[in-house]
């Protein structure tokens, strides 16, 4: 029997007519074709309807070539099946009852606290097994990459010949505050001009009313810098009295934010010699990245050099690191810090999920609305926590960055010290960390509550003894970014002969590994052994053009030093 002829078959009276023919069926279900189960044939007029629509469907898109117009709803079905949105997560209640939800695509949940259940026992018998501390042997510094401080700054304070005096208002948190600090004493280097001592404002997140004397040893400051910028406490009377004793009445120059050096020279420069003081209140990020070597050298003295904390902070701060060395005698005074940013503002500003509850989410929302007022209900605004978890963007909890540690090979004898604020939950959260980490210290543990007692209430001077432990400590983890870090990363560089000595965990790595309640002890710890070693291969890097000199003072603020010769044999 022969197949349907593509030119229309012939009646019985020999005459033909043309139409357009069915393709043939499929060999394999050609003998079944059209027939019920007990044998019988059907009519195409008792087909179902679904039949019909979907047969007539694929008969137009592959007739007229229509694949191209399906193929991208394919490809979006596709990607939606890859990335788990058909998925589902068990909830397990105990007492043997589960409870199934959809689930989004791995990595978009918080499943932590489960991987760390079933791994806890194991971790536990591993480090009983080993006595190996990763903290002896963390990193291996490569003596060619060895550098040195080595601050050139070619700018010379002039004394009478000043073009005026600048003014500015440092906004922020503490290493916001001190990169306005550095960057205004460049400027005021660039314009030739006086630099009056910042006034800090009052910031509706930190809320610490704290002053430059608070914070930063103002003498020392003026001090260091009088070589290359005058530095004055306040505006001598005549400026004054022309103002009316209000500095609020000088003028406020409006700069764009990473303004060149040029910007300076040709837009604040004839202003400030015509009245003889401006005045730029915000001054955060407001020069850029790229600028002249002396300009430059004026950061690098400013940051690593002339600022140096208050009598108070400085010695308290001495008496933390040493209490921190004496606990850690068992590995040769080295300790870890963490900067855990986990504080309900951070929490809320990130909008992660954690245990996604009512109660939470009417914490953070009300966070969120006291904190940044109606940034986050602005219309169009989408809060998707498990994007935001699968790209990085989620602070990681106390219980991760203990499983990060531990992995890598840092044992339950190891010191650690958490700077931080106010934990969200800190006895819920706080335990694993604690439980994995016994000698844990905090600024509350380490210090007494008649040391603390003068800094409470201000913020910026308890991130100043944070600061300062976590700078002498010999690994640093930082976990969530931002301006503390960014300044530590390169004051530890600027210390330690250019290597930051520093863990930066890879958290899109982290969200999947973590999204696994079946993972492997052995194998997770090898992931996280692999990520120790890329940071040490990472902790010597050159300033890139669009980078920041803050956190990679190499090579405007440190010279390279020359490789030791070899050893020659006396014989």
């Amino acid at each position: 029997m022969h197949g349907p002829s593509r030119l229309g078959n012939g009646n019985g009276n020999g005459n033909s007519r043309s139409h357009i023919a069915s393709p043939p069926s499929s060999p394999r279900l050609r003998h079944t074709r059209g027939k019920t189960s007990a044998g019988v044939y059907r009519s195409s007029e008792k087909q179902g309807i679904g039949e019909k629509l979907v047969f007539l469907l694929f008969s137009i898109v592959f007739r007229r070539k229509g694949v191209l117009l399906l193929a991208p709803l394919l490809y979006i079905a596709g990607m939606l099946l890859f990335m788990g949105s058909f998925g589902f997560t068990v909830l397990d209640l105990g007492h043997g009852v589960e409870i199934v939800y959809r689930r989004g695509p791995p990595g978009s949940v918080y499943r932590s606290p489960k991987v760390f259940k079933r791994l806890w026992p194991v971790m536990e018998a591993d480090a009983n097994r080993s006595s190996h501390n990763a903290l002896m042997a963390a990193w291996k510094p490569k003596v060619k990459n060895m550098w040195k401080p080595c601050i050139t700054t070619n700018v010379s304070a002039s004394g009478s010949s000043s073009n005026g005096y600048f003014i500015i208002e440092a906004n922020g948190g503490l290493n916001q505050q001190r990169l306005s600090i550095c960057d205004a004493v460049a400027v005021a280097g660039l314009l030739n001009a006086t630099l009056v001592i910042p006034i800090f404002h009052l910031n509706s997140v930190w809320r610490d009313s704290s002053k430059f004397g608070d914070i930063f040893d103002e003498d020392f400051f003026i001090y260091a810098l009088s070589k290359n910028v005058n530095v004055v406490k306040e505006l001598p009377k005549d400026i004054l009295e022309r103002y009316n004793y209000n500095i609020s009445s000088i003028v406020n120059l409006r700069l764009k934010a990473w303004s060149s050096p040029a910007y300076y020279l040709q837009k604040v420069l004839p202003q400030l010699l015509r009245l003889g003081a401006v005045r730029v209140a915000p001054f955060s990020n407001r020069l850029a990245h790229a600028v002249p070597a002396h300009i430059q050298g004026l950061r690098c003295l400013a940051n690593f050099e002339a600022l140096r904390f208050a009598d108070p902070i400085r010695l308290l701060a001495e008496k933390m690191v040493n209490r921190m060395v004496t606990k850690s005698v068992q590995s040769g005074g080295k300790y870890v810090s963490v900067h855990l940013r986990f504080e309900m503002d951070m929490v809320a500003f990130s909008c992660c999920e954690y245990d996604f509850g009512k109660t939470e989410k009417l914490e953070m929302d009300m966070a969120r609305e006291r904190g940044w007022k109606g940034k986050f209900r602005r219309r169009g605004r989408v809060i998707r926590p498990g994007a935001n978890r699968i790209d990085g963007k989620c602070p990681l909890t106390p219980l991760e960055v203990g499983m990060i540690l531990r992995g890598m090979g840092f044992n339950n004898s190891t010191l650690v010290y958490v700077a931080a604020g106010n934990i969200y939950k800190a006895d819920k959260y706080m335990a694993p960390l604690r439980q994995m980490f016994p000698l844990l210290q905090t600024k509350d543990t380490l210090a007494t509550p008649e040391e603390l007692a003068p800094f409470k209430g201000h913020s910026s001077r308890l991130a100043a003894l944070d600061y300062t432990v976590c700078l002498h400590s010999e690994v640093f983890v930082s976990t969530q970014g931002g301006n503390f870090p960014h300044f530590l990363i390169g004051h530890r560089r600027y210390l330690y002969k250019g290597h930051a000595e520093t863990i930066k965990p890879d958290k899109r790595k982290l969200v999947q590994l973590f999204d696994k309640p079946s993972i492997r002890w052995d194998y997770f710890k090898k992931q996280m052994q692999d990520m120790l070693r890329h940071n040490d291969a990472k902790g010597v890097e050159l300033r890139k053009p669009a980078a920041s000199l803050y956190t990679f003072p190499m090579p405007d603020c440190m010279c390279k030093e020359p490789d030791p010769e070899p050893e020659t044999d006396p014989a």
